[in-house]
């Protein structure tokens, strides 16, 4: 299961922080995020491996996402600032029982229900 917290409202230039915690899932062993906005195909955020490793990301939101993790805590956070009213989607968390990073989404057996971020003014 994974649980998402950490949606909402936010203006332009605001930040949110996303959460993802897993639970009884022993083989993930990469987790990320996608998104979705209306109309448009889901697409790669963010990953990273419990392993070790740096983060992947989207290119374009490199200085603006930082993804980390709590292995403690098997939660990985999505830092977002700077956001913009095209980063308005639903994200998703998923997982995979594999350390290699991948930003294709076939590749990803766990998901969550996701949660909805919408940047307005």
């Amino acid at each position: 299961q994974l649980d998402e917290r950490g949606g909402g409202l936010v203006p332009p230039g605001g930040s949110l922080r996303l959460s993802c915690t897993i639970s009884g899932r022993p083989d993930s062993q990469t987790m990320g995020w996608f998104r979705q906005a209306p109309g448009k195909e889901r697409e790669f955020v963010a990953a990273i491996s419990w392993i070790g490793g740096s983060p992947s990301y989207l290119e374009s939101l490199k200085g603006r996402f930082t993804l980390f993790r709590d292995n403690a805590k098997k939660t990985i956070y999505l830092q977002m600032n700077g956001l913009k009213p095209e980063d308005t989607a639903v994200y998703t968390c998923a997982a995979r029982p594999d350390r290699t990073i991948t930003h294709d989404a076939a590749a990803y057996i766990y998901w969550g229900q996701g949660t909805q971020v919408t940047v307005s003014s």
